[in-house]
C-alpha cells in the first residue's frame, strides 16, 4: 500500500479528536518507515525485530507529540524521533556496520557481474544477477547497495550533469537533511518496480542511460524519458 502524507494526516485528525484506533492504523501504515530506519542500525548485536519494536516507540511518540497546525509531513517528523529512540537503546554513536553475509552476498553478486560481462559484453539484469547467486532480487539489491560506499547525493553520477540532490530542498540542519534523504528514499520506495530499478542501476549503480538500457531490455531513449518523469514526481511529492 503506498502511503502518503494526506492519508496520514486523516489518521492523525482521528487520533487528535480521541480515536485511539487511528494510532494502530497510522503505525501500521508507516511500518515501512520504521523497517526502513530499522534496517539502517542491523549489525550492531541487536535482533532487527528488537530494533523495529524501539523505532516502533519512536513512531508511537511522534504519532502522540505531531503538532497538526504545523503543516509538516509527518514521516519527516517522526523519522528523527524514530532514529533517536533506536541509538539510545543502543547507546552507540558508532559507524552503522555491514553484517558478513551481506558483504559476501555482494562480493558474489560482483563477480558474477564481471563473469557475465566477460562472457556476453552485456550488463546482467537484477534478476540474473540474483538468480545465479541463488537468493531473490529484493535481496540482491540490498547486497549491492551494503557492499558500495557511502556517496554524497550532490556527486554528480554518470554521464548527466545530474544528481538526487537536485530534488531535495536545501536545508543549513544536518538532521534536517538526513531527514530529507530518508523521506526521499521512502518516498522511492512507494514507485513502481520499473521506477524502481532505474534509480537503482543509475544512481547507486553508476550505470550509464545506456548501459541501463541495456540491463532492463529498453532503449536509452526510454530510460531518459522515465527518469524525467521520476524526477517529476518525486519533486512533487517532496514538495
Amino acid at each position: 500500500m503506498t502511503n502518503t502524507y494526506d492519508e496520514n494526516l486523516v489518521y492523525l485528525e482521528r487520533y487528535a479528536a480521541g480515536d485511539p484506533s487511528a494510532e494502530d492504523e497510522l503505525v501500521r501504515r508507516n511500518s515501512g518507515l520504521v523497517n526502513g530506519i530499522a534496517h539502517r542500525f542491523k549489525g550492531r548485536g541487536v535482533e532487527f525485530e528488537d530494533l523495529v519494536q524501539i523505532g516502533t516507540i519512536g513512531m508511537i511518540k511522534a504519532i502522540r507529540s505531531f503538532d497538526l497546525s504545523r503543516g509538516n509531513a509527518f514521516s519527516t517528523y517522526a523519522v528523527p524521533l524514530i532514529i533517536g529512540e533506536i541509538r539510545r537503546f543502543l547507546r552507540d554513536d558508532g559507524i552503522v556496520k555491514v553484517s558478513r553475509i551481506q558483504k559476501r552476498t555482494g562480493a558474489a553478486l560482483m563477480h558474477a557481474r564481471e563473469q557475465y560481462i566477460a562472457e556476453y559484453g552485456v550488463e546482467p539484469r537484477l534478476e540474473e544477477l540474483a538468480q545465479t547467486v541463488g537468493i531473490s532480487p529484493e535481496e540482491a539489491a540490498a547486497a549491492l547497495d551494503s557492499a558500495s560506499p557511502v556517496r554524497s547525493l550532490s556527486e554528480t553520477i554518470g554521464d548527466d550533469d545530474f544528481s538526487l540532490e537536485d530534488v531535495i530542498p536545501s536545508s543549513d540542519d544536518e538532521l534536517g537533511k538526513m531527514v530529507e534523504k530518508i523521506a526521499l528514499r521512502e518516498m522511492i520506495g512507494t514507485l513502481p518496480p520499473l521506477w524502481k530499478k532505474i534509480i537503482l542501476l543509475r544512481y547507486f549503480r553508476d550505470y550509464s542511460q545506456q548501459q541501463t538500457a541495456d540491463a532492463l531490455g529498453l532503449t536509452q531513449v526510454k530510460i531518459s524519458r522515465e527518469e524525467k518523469k521520476i524526477f517529476s514526481k518525486l519533486r512533487e511529492n517532496l514538495a
